[in-house]
């Protein structure tokens, strides 16, 4: 009897060293790191960002460039999002798709890198790779949303040449841009603007060698017909601009980053003989968009090219609405965007298989927020 029980003593002492040696055992102990990385991959990037607070080697791989990276390109699951600004002085970043399906988890307040107390003065003018590029007079800032990283960039020699001896005027700036040259793994911010005389200049800003450099023998003549403060979209490792006049066949201007070198895309001709308002670009799922307003039918008309440079492929969609800004795709494939109609303004989804507008009703948008234009996909990606 004695036996037995100094066996189930001596089992028991075992199990409760076994049961003690698990619990001190780490994540690292049961799981191998190459498994880990692999698993993080899959993390949606909001959760990514607070997983670096598990231990020293979750924040030190997680942190890795060549993970980041890895995670941008690689990851199921991408986050598409816009920055709202409230004239409460408060900045958010805005999850789209979470709008409509858990829309308590859509805004995450954000920290500009400019003072909050200082009246907003802000242009959203792009996105590249996690980072939004906007003016904040005088200088040009990109900006990580997640991150926090920013960079400013002086534009004085360009604020100078705007400038006589007895009088000056405010820089005319006809194109913005911000993308990514993969080749020389560098990031570029361009812009196209008129000095005194009404002389055109383009000048590059490269974050690798953080200097200007003049391509004006490359811009292409005339730049009235851009406007003012035209946005840029980055795809394909060029810049897009949209011309404002629906009368030019070629209508989308293109900057190549690697190459520095303009070429064109032109409309689909059934745009010429519609009656839509001047077109706006937008990018949908990675392809280039053309959309305006069709007095005759009230719709929004959005052109697609859903093959890069393939004329064939524009394909039109009509949204029941009369005013709607497309700004992504979701990650069913549906179109969000912002919208006007004769009832409500507000975001909207349009549910292409069963062409049904929906209206998102979230007490945090009033008419205290606009939101940027560019929407960007957020990452952990360094500026360098």
């Amino acid at each position: 009897m004695d036996k037995k029980k100094k066996e189930q003593t001596e089992q028991s002492s075992m199990k409760k060293k076994k049961n003690q040696n698990d619990k001190s055992k780490s994540i690292h102990d049961i799981l191998p790191l190459d498994l880990i990385h692999i698993i993080l991959l899959r993390v949606p990037i909001r959760h990514l960002a607070r997983l670096r607070c598990v231990s020293k080697l979750w924040c030190s791989l997680i942190s890795d460039p060549e993970f980041a990276e890895s995670h941008f390109h690689h990851s199921p699951v991408s986050t598409n999002a816009c920055i709202s600004i409230a004239k409460s002085l408060m900045a958010y970043s805005v999850d789209l798709d979470a709008l409509f399906s858990d829309g308590n988890n859509a805004l995450r307040e954000v920290s500009p890198p400019f003072y909050k107390t200082q009246p907003y003065v802000v242009k959203v003018l792009g996105s590249c790779r996690g980072f939004i590029f906007f003016v904040r007079d005088p200088n040009f800032v990109v900006w990580n949303p997640l991150t926090g990283t920013s960079k400013l960039i002086s534009y004085s020699h360009i604020d100078s040449r705007c400038k006589r001896q007895f009088f000056s005027r405010d820089c005319k700036f006809h194109l913005y841009g911000f993308g990514y040259d993969g080749s020389q793994d560098d990031y570029l911010v361009v812009v196209a603007w008129q000095d005194m005389n009404n002389h055109d200049h383009f000048d590059c800003f490269s974050m690798r060698t953080n200097s200007w450099i003049d391509f004006d023998a490359a811009l292409p003549k005339p730049l009235f017909s851009f406007g003012s403060d035209s946005t840029g979209f980055f795809l394909n490792d060029a810049i897009h601009w949209v011309q404002l006049s629906p009368d030019y066949r070629d209508v989308i201007l293109i900057f190549d980053l690697k190459e520095r070198t303009f070429s064109m895309i032109s409309k689909p001709e059934q745009l010429v003989m519609s009656a839509c308002s001047y077109p706006r670009l937008a990018l949908l799922g990675g392809c280039l968009a053309l959309y305006g307003c069709n007095y005759d039918s009230c719709n929004t008309d959005i052109w697609v090219m859903k093959e890069y440079k393939v004329h064939s492929s524009w394909t039109l969609y009509q949204i029941p609405c009369k005013f709607f800004q497309p700004l992504c795709l979701s990650s069913n494939g549906d179109i969000i965007g912002r919208g006007n109609d004769s009832s409500e303004t507000g975001f909207y989804m349009y549910n292409l298989r069963e062409e049904r507008l929906q209206c998102i009703k979230n007490p945090y948008f009033s008419v205290d927020y606009f939101a940027s234009e560019p929407v960007y996909t957020e990452s952990l990606l360094p500026l360098h």
